[in-house]
């Protein structure tokens, strides 16, 4: 009897629609604004894995968001809401990553509100000391 619930309770879970077992973005594709799983005509909801996890529901951006480099180290770390970035976020450099930043910087730190830069944004080095500090409103430089 056991035997038989866990192996009705197991195809149960391959055949619901709900279930996501590990999408990567790899899996996903956009189309007219929104992410879908490839071959499907249903927004992707749930949450990718690998190195760009990101969360998503109905097909947009929503919520906790990580990527790593490919040796582990965190590169980005934020939130989206409803599609756009919001609330803090961190750009993180390597030494072994030259090719993304010419390496005068280590990370980049500060906040979004509705996909926009807005508040204080700082650079530190690799050293971690800080090589700038500027201001934002609306996504626009208003100080250094």
């Amino acid at each position: 009897m056991k035997k038989l619930s866990l192996t009705l309770l197991t195809c149960l879970l391959f055949l619901s629609p709900n279930v996501v077992l590990s999408e990567t973005m790899k899996d996903l594709v956009k189309r007219d604004g929104l992410y879908y799983k490839k071959f499907s005509d249903v927004p992707f909801s749930g949450v990718t894995t690998g190195n760009e996890q990101r969360t998503f529901k109905n097909g947009v951006k929503d919520g906790a968001y990580i990527r790593y480099y490919d040796n582990g180290q965190v590169w980005f770390k934020g939130n989206h809401k409803n599609g756009n970035k919001e609330g803090e976020w961190v750009q993180t450099i390597f030494l072994g990553e030259r090719k993304i930043v010419d390496g005068t910087w280590g990370f980049e730190k500060g906040n979004y509100k509705n996909g926009k830069k807005e508040g204080v944004w700082v650079n530190h080095n690799l050293e971690g000391q800080l090589i700038s500090k500027d201001n934002f409103k609306n996504g626009k430089k208003i100080s250094d």
